[in-house]
């Protein structure tokens, strides 16, 4: 029965995958499709895909309809627009022939792919906002709930947190980033990752603004490159929901009086904002009663509870616990649906400057292509139809931006020939568009392939050669139990 149920899930997931990815690529070239037909615009052929035909039929509208191999986007075939028939494979028409077309209608027509996707993503949106979005909580909040000594550096080596010798503290409500206001802890952990600037001396640099005791005060964080991609870190984590969810019987917190829906406040008057770092706790002082602040319905009470001694189902190692279950750590967040184009749409701004910024740590390996993208819904379908949702937005959000780059073979490219031409009074010769075009194709068709193999798939390898881990923001983790 699991394997068939596994099956179903894996079906299912590859269902949306192509619904969802290939739907994205079908709006954008519907909204060319339909501009060009609205304008009087030849329309020869609307493909998904490149390459070969996999199937084609042509309509009564004469227009070809095809789906092609490979599915790194699409296009729709306008010979009186523009000349990409090494991408898009030649047109038959006589373009000759064919009535001139307007300024104003060539920049309808490549501006109308972009406009589609907005609009599919402000639909998302507002489903989302209906029907929630689940996220893990303690990426909810901007409270830094815990810093561990030393953090691993990507040669295996540790080294000083960075965060603690900046001087940031547990409990500490981050405020902003680099001047970049912040929301939840992803915008923490994104904006460090994006971040820039460096010191004098050469060192990475991050300046963190954490509300403590009702004062907003600067910290000047110096960042490590951590893990397989290093990426920045400044070796900080955030707080969890340490509500009770249920209290396990004849455990010692069940003797002591912990009920569910008791919050942990303290433990032997140190605030603990992380359920890694009570466990780690525990185990330091498994041998006496450590005494609990808990904050039950608006008041403080206070409770000795001796920790037991119990083997770990996972690691199998003697651990200390209490016998408390937390309440499950996913929550619903229902965002305005301009909020999340705009935090969409800002992000990938973000992401684009730092990519040309020279300063930063982000290269096109950090970048993820069609496969990269496959496999996150892939992922994201089979914790949540919901995330599913939020990440097919955020690809419509992303494909808008990118197509209206001023790049040649790009939407942007077109309508920035386009404009050249009209202010010259003439078109820009053919043969030099033709180049133009014919290099950048070469350059991008390069880059994706650069990013596919040194990111996507290098990624995918690594992980599974990895072990799984403890927790994902992908995946919903079970509840922890001290």
């Amino acid at each position: 029965m699991e394997i068939l149920s596994g099956i179903l899930g894996n079906l299912w997931a590859i269902v949306l995958i192509v619904v969802f990815l290939g739907g994205s690529i079908f709006v954008h070239e519907m909204g060319h499709f339909l501009a060009a037909r609205r304008r009087g615009v030849k329309v020869e052929r609307f493909s998904i895909g490149f390459g070969p035909a996999i199937w084609k039929r042509t309509g009564r509208d004469g227009v070809e309809y095809r789906v092609a191999w490979l599915p790194i986007g699409g296009y729709v075939l306008l010979p009186q627009l523009a000349d990409l028939g090494a991408l898009e494979g030649e047109s038959t028409s006589d373009v000759a022939k064919l009535p001139p077309v307007s300024y104003g209608t060539k920049m309808v027509v490549f501006v109308a792919g972009a406009f589609f996707n907005m609009l599919f993503a402000f639909a998302l949106a507002c489903i989302i906002w209906v029907v929630g979005q689940p996220t893990i909580s303690e990426l909810a909040t901007t409270r830094i709930g815990y810093l561990s000594p030393t953090i691993k550096l990507p040669d295996g080596s540790n080294a000083p947190n960075p965060a603690i010798e900046a001087g940031l503290r547990t409990g500490d409500l981050v405020v902003s980033v680099d001047g970049q206001k912040v929301t939840d802890f992803e915008d923490v952990i994104t904006d460090i990752y994006l971040g820039h600037d460096h010191s004098a001396d050469g060192r990475r640099k991050s300046v963190i603004v954490v509300n403590r005791d009702g004062a907003d005060l600067p910290f000047t964080v110096y960042p490590l490159l951590i893990g397989d991609d290093k990426v920045r870190s400044a070796g900080i984590e955030p707080a969890e929901d340490l509500t009770v969810g249920s209290v396990v019987e004849g455990s010692p917190a069940q003797a002591a009086g912990v009920q569910a829906g008791d919050l942990i406040v303290s433990v032997d008057g140190v605030p603990v904002f992380q359920r890694g770092s009570l466990s780690s706790y525990l185990g330091q002082n498994s041998t006496r009663s450590v005494e609990f602040l808990l904050r039950r319905q608006g008041r403080e009470i206070k409770l000795p509870i001796q920790p037991r001694m119990e083997t770990d189902e996972r690691t199998h190692r003697p651990t200390a616990r209490v016998g408390i279950r937390y309440r499950d750590n996913i929550i619903i967040v229902h965002p305005a649906p301009l909020s999340q184009i705009m935090d969409s749409a800002a992000g990938m701004f973000r992401t684009l400057g730092a990519l040309v910024n020279p300063g930063s740590d982000i290269g096109p390996s950090k970048l993820a292509g069609p496969v990269g993208m496959a496999r996150e819904l892939y992922r994201s379908a089979q914790w949540d139809f919901r995330r599913v949702l939020s990440l097919t937005l955020l690809i419509n959000v992303s494909l808008a931006i990118l197509n209206l780059l001023p790049i040649p073979v790009l939407d942007g490219g077109q309508m920035l020939f386009a404009t050249v031409g009209q202010i010259r009074g003439r078109a820009l010769p053919v043969n030099f568009v033709a180049a133009t075009q014919s290099v950048f194709m070469v350059l991008l068709l390069s880059l994706m392939v650069y990013v596919t193999i040194f990111g996507d798939i290098r990624r995918i390898m690594r992980d599974n050669q990895a072990d799984p881990p403890a927790v994902e923001q992908t995946k919903k983790p079970e509840a922890a139990k001290p």
